[in-house]
C-alpha cells in the first residue's frame, strides 16, 4: 500500500484528493502548516519551509501545488521537488494552472520545468478555471446581491469541477500508464458567465446575473478582502487572458484518464446549491 503526501490537503482539490485516495484504501499524508495536527496530518509550512524533510518520511507519492495567494510560485515548490529527489519518491503529480506553460521563465511553468528534469516519474495537471470559483471567491456578490461581478464581458469559459481534478489526481498518483505527460484538464461545457448566471439561478430559484465590472473596481474589491498586492496584479492579468479568450478550449484529457465525461456546469450548480441559499 502506498502513502501519499497531499499537498494543500484543506484546499478545494486536497479536500476531495484525501477522500478519494482513502476510499482507495490509500495511507495518506494530509500536509497543514498548523502546529497542531490531528491523526493523519504532517506539518509542513512551505512559506517558511519548516518540516519539509518529516513530512516526507516513509512517503513514497506526493501531491503539490503552491498556495493560492503567492506570485513566487516556483520558490515555495522548488524545495518540495528537491526533497521528493532525495526521498526518492516513486511519483510526483503536480498541479499548476492552463497555460502555465505559455512562457518559460513564468514561476509555475519554472517549477514544472524543475519537475520535468528530476528524474522522477511525474504527471503536470494543469486545470482551468474551476466551478468552485462561484461558491468561494465570487460568492459575496452572488449572495450578497444576486450578481456576479468580474471583468470578463462575454468571454467563454471550459470550467471545471475540482473532483474530476481531483479523480485524475488519483488516478495519476496510483497508475504509471500516463507518467511523464502533461495534461490541461477542462470542462465540456464552453459557457459565459451570463449562462453560468442563468444555471445558479434555475438550481436555486434565485435571480442570478452576471455584472462586468472595470478591472480597477476589481482590484478594489480583490485588495479590500486582504489580498497582496502583487497577488492582484497576477489575478488581473488572468481574468484578462479569460477575457481574451484564452479559457475557451476543451481537452479530453480527463475522459482519457479515469474513463467519463467531465461532471457538467448544471450538476455542479445541483450539488452546491446549498452555498448560495444562506
Amino acid at each position: 500500500m502506498s502513502k501519499v503526501l497531499v499537498i494543500g490537503a484543506n484546499g478545494t482539490v486536497g479536500t476531495e484528493l484525501v477522500k478519494l485516495l482513502k476510499a482507495k484504501g490509500q495511507s495518506v499524508a494530509e500536509a497543514t502548516s498548523k502546529n497542531e495536527i490531528k491523526q493523519g496530518q504532517v506539518h509542513l509550512n512551505i512559506l517558511s519551509q519548516e518540516g519539509i524533510e518529516s513530512a516526507f518520511e516513509n512517503v513514497d507519492r506526493v501531491f503539490l501545488l503552491s498556495p493560492p495567494g503567492y506570485t513566487n510560485q516556483d520558490k515555495l515548490l522548488s524545495p518540495l521537488i528537491e526533497m521528493a529527489k532525495k526521498k526518492k519518491v516513486k511519483k510526483v503529480v503536480l498541479m499548476t494552472a492552463m497555460g502555465a506553460n505559455a512562457i518559460d521563465t513564468a514561476p509555475l511553468r519554472i517549477a514544472e520545468i524543475q519537475l520535468e528534469k528530476s528524474g522522477l516519474s511525474y504527471n503536470i495537471i494543469r486545470p482551468n478555471w474551476f466551478m468552485q470559483n462561484f461558491n468561494s471567491y465570487w460568492i459575496q456578490g452572488i449572495n450578497s446581491d444576486g450578481k456576479i461581478y468580474l471583468p470578463v464581458a462575454k468571454a467563454k469559459g471550459s470550467f471545471i469541477d475540482a473532483r474530476d481534478i481531483a479523480a485524475v489526481a488519483a488516478e495519476l498518483l496510483l497508475s504509471e500508464k500516463f507518467s511523464n505527460k502533461d495534461y490541461d484538464l477542462t470542462g465540456s461545457d464552453v459557457i459565459d458567465h451570463n449562462q453560468v448566471a442563468d444555471i445558479l439561478s434555475a438550481a436555486t430559484g434565485r435571480k442570478i446575473s452576471y455584472q462586468e465590472i472595470e478591472p480597477a473596481a476589481m482590484k478594489a474589491g480583490l485588495l479590500g478582502a486582504g489580498l497582496p498586492k502583487d497577488y492582484v496584479e497576477f489575478m488581473l492579468v488572468i481574468l484578462d487572458f479569460f477575457k481574451q479568450g484564452y479559457a475557451e478550449r476543451t481537452t479530453d484529457a480527463i475522459e482519457k484518464i479515469i474513463g467519463r465525461k467531465p461532471i457538467s456546469f448544471k450538476k455542479y450548480a445541483e450539488d452546491y446549491k446549498s452555498a448560495w441559499l444562506k
